[in-house]
Parts: C-alpha cells; structure tokens; sequence
C-alpha cells in the first residue's frame, strides 16, 4: 500500500520570534510511519516540527505550518492508497504577522485569529481523495461521540480517538489508549505503548483496504 501520514503539530508565527502551537510531540505519527514501513508499505510521512527521528525508508516531507501542511496534502494524496491524518493541526491562525517583534508595550495584547484549512475534512470534498480515511480525535470529553461525530462529518473510514486530558498517555507520553470509531462499532484498544499501538493501527488500516 502507499500511505500518507501526517504527523506533529503545526506553527502559525505570531512575529519573527513567536508561534502559536500546541503540545504534539510528534510521537504516535512517527510510530505509524515506522510501523507502517516495516509492514513494507510505501510511507509518505508530511510532519510538522517534531524531535523525533525521522524512520528509515519513507518519503519525508516536513512543513512547519497549517497551510503548508494542507499544500503538502493536497500534493500527494491523490496517489496514495490510505491516508492517516495524526498531526496536530492548529485550528486557527494570527490574521497578520507582525515584521518585527512585538514589543511589550500595554498590560493586555489582543490577537485576532483567523480560521485555517480543514486538512481532513478536505480529503473527500476537496481533494476528492477515495483511498482509506483515518482521522485522529485528540479529546478532553465525551470521547467517543465527539470522534463518531468527527467520522460522519469528515467522511472518515476510521477514527482514533484518545484522552487528552489524561497526564499518562497522549501528548508528551510514550504511550497511550485508544478508542477506535467506525460507522457501525467501537473498539477500545487497551493502554500500550507508542509503538506497539502503532502496529495495531496499520493492521487495522490495511484491513479497511478493499479486496
């Protein structure tokens, strides 16, 4: 198979010294992509800033914002057979970018924010993308209705979900506890390593390919 993995958390420049971003390591989009790769899938892996390291044998395209990330999508999703959306995309971005530093002048600063491009949910309506569809939910609440509701809206085949609010797994942690959404059922993957998750997930995925 060729699979897209997007992975990381994105960057939007607030000025030349300032970014909003959020707490993704990089680490489960990472572990697929060498997953995935060791399975003998052809990988191509689009990250946002990650200190990982990058695995063996993938095609490797980092980009540091949600724009960027969406262009990089949009390049090559079209010839891949599934595509796994792990990255942390930021939501929004600042509606200008300040040339020089922001100085520290007032007691209060106030940003406007602007809303970046749907990167899933322009798979199947934008880019007209008809391979495996995989999305992530990263939650804090009512879990699993909120990644069934991602997976109706977003056209999705799958979508994994987790626990954020945890402090033992998802962001930051070598593992994590997955809840995987599909159109008809559920099921928990119990808490487990990073990788080991990751093998799971490509197992999965590759059963969802059409025989």
């Amino acid at each position: 198979m060729k699979i897209l993995i997007t992975a990381g958390p994105t960057r939007e420049p607030l000025d030349p010294v300032r970014y909003l971003t959020n707490r993704s390591s990089g680490k489960m989009g990472y572990a697929i992509a060498d997953a995935a790769a060791a399975a003998n899938h052809h990988v191509t892996l689009i990250s946002g800033p990650s200190n990982e390291e990058v695995p063996d044998g993938i095609d490797y395209i980092p980009v540091e914002t949600a724009e960027e990330m969406y262009h990089a999508v949009q390049n090559y999703i079209g010839k891949m057979d599934a595509a796994i959306f792990a990255a942390a995309v930021s939501d929004y971005r600042p509606a200008s970018i300040a040339e020089q530093k922001i100085k520290k002048t007032e007691d209060t600063l106030t940003l406007e924010l602007v809303k970046n491009p749907d990167i899933l949910g322009s798979a199947r309506s934008k880019f007209s993308y008809q391979g495996v569809l995989v999305g992530f939910a990263a939650e804090t609440e009512n879990v699993e209705s909120n990644a069934r509701a991602k997976l109706m809206r977003k056209q999705c085949d799958l979508v994994i979900a987790n626990d954020v609010s945890r402090k033992d797994i998802g962001f930051d942690s070598n593992e994590n506890e997955l809840l995987l959404v599909y159109p008809q059922t559920t099921e928990s993957i119990p808490k487990a390593d990073k990788h080991h998750l990751a093998h799971i997930i490509i197992e999965k995925v590759t059963d969802l390919q059409p025989k």
